[in-house]
């Protein structure tokens, strides 16, 4: 009988270990801007995310209107034009 592998196992120490993700992330950037391509346009992006904003609370009954400028108020939901 050998008795050589009868010592408790040694447990290595932890080890630091560190990823620098910028250049994935420049990358990844890269990536999103080549598939929008050239007709992307953010200013028309951002004016229709604007317009569907309006329309979404636009037309609201008187509850919902009051619901509504309550959130407002506790700075849930931005002001009307700061969408």
């Amino acid at each position: 009988m050998n008795d050589r592998n009868t010592s408790e196992p040694r447990i290595p120490e932890p080890q630091t270990f560190e990823v620098d993700l910028t250049a994935h992330e420049t990358r990844r950037r890269a990536e999103v801007l080549a598939a929008l391509g050239d007709t992307w346009d953010p200013i028309a992006a951002m004016e229709g995310e604007a317009e569907a904003y309006r329309l979404l609370y636009s037309g609201l009954d008187a509850e919902q209107q009051a619901t509504y400028d309550a959130l407002v108020a506790a700075g849930v939901l931005p002001a009307s034009g700061q969408a």
